[in-house]
């Protein structure tokens, strides 16, 4: 991987990063309890709750995914970054610049 690649690759991780956080936030917003004094109907409440739960999920998601890109970004001028951790060959630039977080080539995944 040239200079010129890690410099993209860089800035496309700063930027999902950025964007992670925001979501994340939101996330978070949406995460907060339902109050069982609201005076909402029983199935508006029972889909709120629905809805909470959803939003937990993608907020784990999302919180595992930004601390995967921050590690990404600090092992971004490592020798080593961008070689698969089973095989030992070279990640396709192509499949890391699609998820910058990948550790594995697209064949040890597949296992």
């Amino acid at each position: 991987m040239t200079d010129e690649d890690r410099q993209k690759l860089k800035e496309k991780i700063l930027q999902e990063i950025d964007s992670l956080k925001v979501n994340i936030q939101s996330l978070e917003e949406s995460s907060k309890p339902v109050s069982p004094d609201n005076a909402i109907g029983r199935l508006t409440r029972m889909e709120a709750i629905n809805a909470k739960s959803i939003h937990e999920a993608s907020l784990g998601s999302a919180r595992l995914k930004l601390s995967k890109l921050e590690r990404a970004l600090r092992k971004i001028h490592d020798p080593d970054f961008g070689i698969c951790l089973h095989c030992e060959e070279p990640i396709p630039a192509g499949r890391i610049m699609i998820m910058p977080e990948s550790t594995l080539c697209v064949r040890c995944a597949e296992r």
